[in-house]
């Protein structure tokens, strides 16, 4: 796994919005970026859990957390932009927007997915997504050094047979990644990648593969130096690329030196 030794309190003042905090990959992040002083606005589902996790980051970086229950099911497009003036309320820019949260579905044949979950999963992982990065750019924009970090997948970037509507959703999330990467690139200084964490020892890795040993995956602290790494100065010229966190060297990611 990569490696990265981030320089002590480098989030310092930079203010990340994260979705799917509550649990897995997204929980780590919160707690990782709290230790290297980052304001932190929390999304997920369950206010219990983003309690629980309110109270971990509160104990490693007082003052500097927020919290915000929402469900991407059933959330409107006026629930994001409320939430995207209550960010601006509180904050003068927003440095980074670390896109995590969605939902396995049901992993059937194409024929065999029903309508309803087809819907459902495409509302949590794709719909949500947009929605919320359309109400975040403008904050993004303010920043000098923001970056976008949408979550994919490799069954987003290769069809893989009975991985029906979630597969899908993570390659809708490929192209936008894509299209938003290139939109930006002359009008911005937003890095706009799609990363890829690869098998990781989570909740929904287990939904998903019941018989595997969860002990031989790497677990999301392992993750961590990628998404140190993306946040960091040194990743500036790293824009526009689908990344994946268990090979990631990052010479690989920036742009060839133009002739």
């Amino acid at each position: 796994m990569f490696d990265y030794v981030a320089p002590a309190d480098f989030l310092e003042q930079k203010s990340i919005l994260i979705t799917g905090a509550s649990d897995g990959i997204g929980k780590c992040c919160a707690i990782t970026f709290a230790k290297y002083g980052a304001n932190l606005i929390l999304l997920g589902r369950s206010l219990e859990k983003l309690e629980q996790v309110y109270d971990e980051v509160e104990a490693i970086n007082p003052g500097r957390v927020s919290i915000q229950p929402i469900d991407f099911k059933a959330a409107q497009e006026d629930a994001y932009a409320t939430l995207a003036t209550s960010v601006a309320e509180n904050y003068d820019c927003l440095d980074g927007l670390i896109l995590n949260a969605s939902m396995l579905g049901a992993r059937n044949p194409i024929e065999f997915v029903p309508a309803d979950v087809w819907e459902e999963t495409m509302r949590v992982n794709v719909n949500s997504t947009f929605l919320l990065t359309k109400a975040m750019l403008p904050l993004l924009r303010l920043s000098r050094d923001a970056r976008l970090l949408f979550i994919s997948s490799s069954v987003g970037r290769k069809g893989r047979a009975h991985w029906g509507a979630y597969g899908v959703s993570k390659f809708a999330i490929e192209g936008l990644m894509q299209t938003l990467a290139e939109e930006m690139e002359k009008t911005s200084t937003v890095k706009v990648n799609s990363l890829n964490p690869g098998g990781t020892r989570t909740g929904m890795r287990q939904e998903a593969y019941p018989a595997e040993d969860p002990y031989s995956l790497p677990t999301p602290e392992d993750l961590m130096p990628v998404y140190l790494y993306l946040l960091s100065t040194e990743a500036q010229g790293i824009h526009g690329q689908a990344i994946d966190a268990r090979d990631f060297e990052p010479g690989k990611y920036f742009p060839p030196p133009k002739k």
